[in-house]
Parts: C-alpha cells; sequence; structure tokens
C-alpha cells in the first residue's frame, strides 16, 4: 500500500500537471470504492482544482466553488470542497489524453478544460475516493496524529514514550502518526537500531529522538527518489520509484545486513512482518523470529569462526591420533 513518500510524490506530480484545470464533466466505471458517486457526478463539473495536498496517506484536491456561482453555505453544494482519494494497493490517478484508449479498470475519468482527462485506475478496487464539503471534510480528518515531517522533537517523544504498544504497532498506527506504513517503519527502526517489538515507553528520551531524525531522513530521501515500487506503485507520470534499491531491512530477510553482516531476520509483531538486524536490533525477551526460507539457521560471523576454529581442532587432534598410530 503507497505510503507517505508515494503519496507525497503523485500529489507533486498532479500538482504540476492539472493545478488550474477545470473539470467539464464526470464519467464513471465501478463505482463500489467511491463514497457517493451521483455526488462526483452532480457536483465536480465546473470545479476548478486550486490545490493538490497530501494528508498522510490520503490525497487531496482542494476544489473550487462552482464557476459562476456564489457559494451556498446551507448545504455546501457549490461551495468550495475537496474530493479525497485513497490509493489502497493498486490505484493509480494520473491525467491522459481524452483521445487515448482508457486502460482496463479505469474507473473514474474527470475530462479538463484542456481536453485531458484524469483517470483513476484501480485493479483491486481497494482504494477510496470520496467528495466532501468543509465540515464532513474536517470531521473525516479528525482522530489523525501528527505528520513525520513536521512532528517536533518534543511531541514525538511525547507520542511515543507515553505508551505501552510495541514501537512498531505505534509507527503504523495512523492515530499517532499518519502516513508511515511497513516499509518505513522497518526502514526507520533499522537505522535507529530499535527492535520493532520494543515497548515505545521503555525506549530513552535519546533513543526515541534518534528514531524521530532516521525516520524523517528516511522518508525525505524516499520522496527525492519517487518512493518505493514494490509491486504496482507509479507515479503520476507513470514512473516506478527507486528507492526500494535502497531498502536496508524491508524485505531482506536472509541477507546480510548492510552493517554487521548478520542475516536479516523476519518477525511477527501485531500480525505484521517486520525485517530487522537480530545484532544491530536486540529483541527484547521472549521475541522470536520466524525461521530463515530453507529451514536452516544462517549463522552469523561470529558462529562461523567458533564452527571453523572449532573445526580446525578437530582435524588437527585427527591427525596427532593418526601419527601416534
Amino acid at each position: 500500500m503507497p505510503e507517505l513518500p508515494e503519496v507525497e510524490t503523485v500529489a507533486r506530480g498532479l500538482r504540476q500537471a492539472i493545478l488550474g484545470r477545470r473539470i467539464v464533466s464526470v464519467s464513471l466505471g465501478k463505482t463500489d470504492f467511491i463514497d457517493d458517486p451521483v455526488a462526483l457526478e452532480e457536483h465536480l463539473p465546473g470545479r476548478r482544482i486550486e490545490a493538490v495536498e497530501r494528508f498522510g496517506k490520503f490525497m487531496l484536491l482542494r476544489l473550487s466553488a462552482v464557476m459562476g456561482m456564489e457559494p451556498v453555505v446551507s448545504n455546501g453544494d457549490s461551495a468550495a470542497a475537496s474530493l479525497l482519494v485513497h490509493l489502497g494497493m493498486t490505484g493509480h490517478m494520473a491525467p491522459s489524453p481524452a483521445a487515448q484508449p482508457r486502460e482496463k479498470h479505469t474507473h473514474v475519468c474527470l475530462l479538463l478544460d484542456d481536453g485531458r482527462e484524469l483517470r483513476y485506475t484501480d485493479a483491486r478496487r481497494f482504494g477510496r475516493i470520496a467528495y466532501l464539503t468543509e465540515a464532513p471534510l474536517a470531521q473525516e480528518l479528525t482522530g489523525f496524529g501528527a505528520d513525520p515531517l513536521e512532528v517536533t522533537q518534543e511531541e514525538f517523544a511525547n507520542r511515543i514514550r507515553s505508551r505501552r504498544a510495541r514501537i512498531k504497532v505505534l509507527l503504523l498506527d495512523q492515530g499517532v502518526l499518519r502516513g508511515v506504513g511497513n516499509i518505513y517503519a522497518d526502514e526507520s527502526l533499522w537505522r535507529a537500531k530499535i527492535h520493532p517489538a520494543r515497548v515505545g515507553a521503555k525506549l530513552r528520551t535519546e533513543e526515541a529522538e534518534k528514531l524521530r531524525r532516521a525516520l524523517q531522513k528516511i522518508l525525505q530521501q524516499a520522496i527525492v527518489m519517487r518512493g518505493s515500487s514494490i509491486s504496482d506503485f507509479l507515479d503520476a507520470a507513470g514512473e516506478p520509484g527507486e528507492y526500494q534499491r535502497h531498502h536496508r531491512a524491508y524485505g531482506r530477510e536472509g541477507k546480510g545486513c548492510y552493517r554487521c553482516q548478520s542475516a536479516i531476520r523476519r518477525g511477527i509483531v501485531a500480525g505484521r512482518s517486520s525485517y530487522y538486524c537480530p545484532k544491530c536490533q536486540p529483541a527484547p525477551r521472549g521475541f522470536s523470529a520466524l525461521p530463515l526460507p530453507g529451514g536452516r539457521k544462517k549463522k552469523t560471523n561470529a558462529e562461523s569462526q567458533k564452527t571453523r576454529r572449532s573445526n580446525g581442532r578437530g582435524r588437527r587432534a585427527a591427525k596427532r591420533i593418526a601419527r601416534a598410530k
């Protein structure tokens, strides 16, 4: 599922491509992921796209009041509104020439005043689109946590160290920090050398700050590289991201840690796979990693050296016995 860097990448691309364009008409395909399909058809035509913003894992297309009409504050039918978009697992939103054949699984087409269509495609339809006026939008966004790119040292420490949940759970909790998902939680914990199963309240103040800095740096780097394309993610220009080439923990089970060469392990924290280095990120008592693929536990460097020394001693002893005979 696209996380903060991927959503920010798409939002920036759309901002460059469609800002200021006016919606002429709406064409819908399957609508089971749209809160109110009729609202899109009735209220989007005539509105100008005034801003494209990211809020956590959501995109917000800020829409003007309907052209040539005074805002109707009582019901919001012609007042300024927003289109809330969640890409789900396979959602993609990008402008295309109206004459270009529509791809399979194209479910929303907004004809723009420059002859292009803003198209939303989603093979699995796990995303969400909702037309929201000011009050419903404010209610929708209530309860979300701080933006991890903007959260201060003090606020981050308070949100993490005041809770007894595991740190991986806290990073994924959108009520604590909005926008972080499995990939960047694992990557930031690896960089901060904190095990994903540790309890937030047990982190020292300096550890919390180290984690905040690691998280912000990784998110910023991922945005520059247009996010991580693990399977289906494409930016607004139809290009995959590149940050997956720089993953240090996520998806690297059995591969050597970039710091110490120990095998990266995978464990389950709150039902989610978590990747970590058993040496750099010591596990809390009672936590067990899953067996490595192939059913064999990969030896660490220290264990391998110990085995080689032991084998060497055994061979030398065998030679001594043979000579004595």
